[in-house]
This record gives structure tokens, sequence and C-alpha cells, in this order.
């Protein structure tokens, strides 16, 4: 093969590589969530369906690219030593996205929406745990996924994709009782991880790659509750009934979103592998 088909060449490798990624992905995560007779969150069967992202990157970096490839993969999850600003972007960036939002439900309704009860202290530990557990996702979505989507489609339009590819991923969660989003709305869920994709890969690119980072970020979406998104009674996964706030902080992380894609326009990262 001459000069001018190699870069078409290992394209074509990339692309075969991310479908096998999220083709095993999604099998072996809604497998392990669909399989029990009784669904159990914290259960082996439920946490392997957890982990399945990092467990199919590791597994297809190991074939493509040996120990080696594994090692520079997890190497991302020490990458610390940023800018304190970002630090503060990942813990942050849900609390002021729901403040704003909090904020929009007072100007509009003229009261502010419920808020809840969890301490300040417990979300703060639930954060430190939560952050390292990030990892069964963050090395398959942000390590493995995002810069091959980026080769492919620029950083701006691969976090957009890859928003909604997580997203759906999550999507029998929406129809399984007991899983803790049994009862919400699945397209206001799709419409806000998709732009909380674009705020985590804008992360994980201005900080050269940190796994950490986008951990942390993961882990403070997930565990700033102290405003609820939830409908008073459940609804169909399909509906598009949810509460004022929630759908305002669907446009407050676009608005943020739509910023950060305008920061990231022409941007692509390099992947550090043979492929």
């Amino acid at each position: 093969m001459g000069e001018a088909g190699q870069p078409v060449a290992r394209l074509e490798r990339v692309l075969i590589r991310l479908a096998v990624f999220f083709l095993l992905t999604f099998a072996l995560t809604w497998t392990a969530w669909l399989a029990p007779a009784k669904f159990r969150a914290g259960s082996p069967v439920f946490l392997l369906g957890v982990f399945s992202p990092a467990i199919v990157a590791l597994v297809l970096t190991a074939h493509a690219e040996g120990r080696a490839g594994v090692a520079r993969l997890l190497a991302r999850i020490g990458k610390w030593e940023v800018g304190a600003r970002y630090y503060l972007f990942a813990v942050l960036y849900m609390a002021a996205t729901k403040l704003t939002a909090a904020a929009i439900h007072r100007i509009v309704r003229g009261a502010w929406p419920d808020f809840g009860d969890e301490s300040v202290l417990l979300m703060v530990g639930a954060l430190f745990i939560s952050t390292w557990v990030q990892a069964g996702e963050e090395i398959g979505w942000r390590g493995y996924a995002l810069p091959r989507l980026a080769q492919r489609a620029g950083l701006g339009v691969a976090a957009i994709l890859l928003g909604i590819i997580w997203a759906f991923w999550h999507l029998p969660l929406f129809f399984i009782p007991g899983s803790g989003s049994d009862g919400h709305s699945f397209p206001l869920y799709l419409s806000w991880v998709a732009a909380v994709s674009v705020a985590i890969a804008w992360l994980y690119w201005k900080t050269g790659g940190s796994l950490l980072l986008t951990m942390l970020m993961h882990a403070a979406v997930n565990n700033t509750t102290f405003v609820p998104l939830a409908p008073p009674a459940p609804v169909d996964p399909r509906s598009f009934d949810a509460p004022l706030v929630a759908w305002a902080t669907v446009a407050v992380s676009w608005a943020i979103a739509l910023v950060l894609l305008w920061r990231m326009r022409g941007a692509r990262m390099e992947l550090d592998s043979t492929l």
C-alpha cells in the first residue's frame, strides 16, 4: 500500500475498532443489567455492566497494542498535574448549572424549586468514593472512544455523538424497577447527557487527556443532588414530562456546551498509539 493509502487504512482500523468497542460494551452491559430476575443496584452483576466500558477498552487495547498500550491508557488516571481551575470546573460545573436552573425556576414560577435534604458532607464523601468507581466508564468513554471519534469527526462533534451513545447505554435502567432511573424521562436525560458530554470532552482536551479529571467531574455530576431533577411522580420513560427545573438544567447545560463547542472548533485529539 502506498503512502497515500496509509491514512485511509489507519482511519478504517479506527472506525472498525470503535464499532467493535460500542457493540461489545452495549452487549456486555445490557446483558448484565437485563439478565437478573431481580435487579439490585450494587450487585456484582450490576457492577459488571457498570465497568463494561473499561473492560472492553482494556481488552481491545491489549489486543491491538499489548501491555504498553494498556499502561499508556491507565497512566491517564494518574495525570493529576493540571491547573487548579480545571479541578474547580470538574467539581463545580454541576452545582453552578443546577443553581442557575433553580434561579430560572424562581424567575418563571415566582418560587424556588424543592431542594434536597442531603448534607454537603455526604455529597463530598460520595464524591471521593465515586470518583474511583467512574474509572469503569471513563476509561472506555473518554480514554478509548472519544479520541478515536475525534480523529474522524473533530472533537466537538465527537463529544455530542459520544454523549448520545453514552445516554442510550443507560437506557435499560429507565425500564428496570429500583434502578434509580425508572420513572424518569429518557428524552430529558438524553438531551442533558449530550450537553454534559461536551463539557467533559472539553475538560479532557484542556487537561491533555486526564482521566482523573473526567472521573472527578463524572462523580461530581452524579453526586450533586441538592436540586432534585426527578418528576414528582413516576412518568413513562418515553415521555417529555419533567419538572421545569429539570428542563432549565438542560437549557443551562446546553448554553455552557455551546460556548465550549465554539472554543473546541477545529480541535482534534492525537492518539498516543499505533492503532
